[in-house]
């Protein structure tokens, strides 16, 4: 690594014991304690060689654009993927039983595989060439394995996957069409994970595990970063994010903790971590004030369902340090979510990330959402990656005659729907 990276890059500290380690030789875990690490950086310098208006002569609307703030030596030479760069749809002056909101969906449905994951891949990959690994390796019920499949086919490496029988067909056809090699596992998203790492060590490959691989999350955070850029560096009231292991919302704090630190913005946003009522650890933990315990998981939400989060500490302090709150959504909820997100935004998005609108939702009802609140609803992934679960709250229609008057008569019965 150049020395001007060596200087940007300190190194990483545990999560849970606070012991700090050098960026090199990479480690995924502390050694002590077995918790998360995350990567620190050196924000004096970074402020010398990096500035707003350097951010804005950058040509790609890509995560690249973040690259200071990410630990790996250069981005890719080729840069076309444009993993990132995804729109914030707003709504503003959105009226609503509680007054007018300025409400913004965040759409990361628009990334290359249709999902947020393509972040975290997009840094693991460039990541493991620059430590000489051509092998990944993943767990997941779909989402981050389709990215990977899709990026590893992009960049020349070689994608293993672990999926739990549970994982949707759609997810698994994404998989084999870019060619990776396809585990299914016989047990749940945790066994997956617990195999996976056993597998990357047995045969020395790269782990695409956010659970683990605190390089990962720093992709995952230029959501955050991106949605700051976006809003001009005016920090949103609340985000709410749909989480599972707890990567995503411990990303997205990075994220503004980062632009803090650089004095690019001033205060954090609140960050809600949104849970289905069938894996709810996390918020267990934070509306209990105990540690965190295992669940045994079952949701429609598939890319949220989790028994044990990996990332749990850091999702679990991302949360309190911004003063936010956890929330659960039933299954139900979810749906009926999804689909009223895709009738009124035109943003179709999997249950996973819908879960995200529907606490949204929910938090209203409960009267923490007020007049005037800037909110963002992160969409993390595609509804077309689970189209089963999308057809349970509608309806396709029978054939009908090939008449005006049939045509007519459906019409006018349907119409105001």
């Amino acid at each position: 690594m150049n020395k001007e990276n060596t200087k940007r890059i300190l190194g990483y500290k545990c999560v849970g014991c606070g012991e700090e380690y050098p960026f090199e030789p990479f480690i995924y875990q502390c050694p002590k304690c077995k918790s998360n690490l995350d990567v620190q950086y050196n924000y004096e310098l970074i402020k010398e060689i990096w500035s707003v208006d350097d951010l804005k002569q950058f040509p790609y609307q890509s995560l690249w654009r973040y690259h200071p703030l990410l630990p790996v030596e250069n981005p890719p030479e080729n840069l076309s993927m444009r993993s990132g760069g995804t729109p914030l749809i707003s709504f503003p002056n959105l009226l609503t039983d509680i007054g007018k909101i300025n409400l913004y969906i965040k759409d990361d449905t628009r990334n290359p595989s249709g999902s947020l994951k393509d972040r975290a891949t997009e840094v693991g990959i460039r990541h493991a060439d620059e430590l000489g690994k051509n092998t990944i390796v993943a767990a997941s019920t779909g989402n981050a394995a389709a990215s990977l499949a899709a990026l590893a086919a992009y960049y020349e490496k070689k994608a293993v996957i672990l999926a739990p029988a549970s994982a949707p067909p759609a997810k698994l056809t994404q998989i084999l069409q870019y060619g990776a090699i396809l585990y299914m596992v016989d047990g749940t998203y945790d066994d997956a994970f617990d195999l996976s790492i056993l597998v990357a060590e047995a045969n020395g490959w790269y782990s695409r595990s956010t659970g683990i691989n605190p390089v990962l999350a720093e992709g995952k955070k230029t959501v955050g970063l991106e949605i700051a850029e976006q809003l001009n560096w005016q920090v949103p009231n609340k985000i709410f994010v749909p989480t599972g292991d707890g990567c995503i919302i411990a990303g997205i704090y990075k994220a503004f903790l980062d632009l803090v630190r650089l004095g690019w913005i001033s205060k954090l946003p609140q960050l809600i971590a949104v849970q289905a009522e069938g894996s709810p650890a996390i918020v267990n933990a934070l509306n209990s004030g105990k540690p965190m315990v295992p669940v045994q998981s079952k949701t429609i939400a598939d890319s949220i369902s989790v028994d044990l989060p990996r990332d749990g500490e850091k999702a679990i302090q991302a949360v309190q340090k911004t003063k936010g709150f956890g929330i659960t959504v039933s299954d139900d909820e979810i749906l009926v979510a999804q689909h009223r997100l895709a009738r009124n935004t035109g943003v179709f998005t999997e249950p996973a990330a819908a879960a995200a609108f529907a606490g949204f939702l929910k938090a209203m009802k409960r009267g923490t959402i007020h007049a005037g609140d800037s909110i963002v609803i992160l969409a993390s992934g595609t509804g077309l990656k689970d189209v089963p679960a999308a057809q349970e709250k509608i309806e396709i229609p029978k054939a009908q005659p090939k008449t005006l008057e049939g045509f007519l008569t459906f019409y006018n019965k349907n119409k105001q729907k």
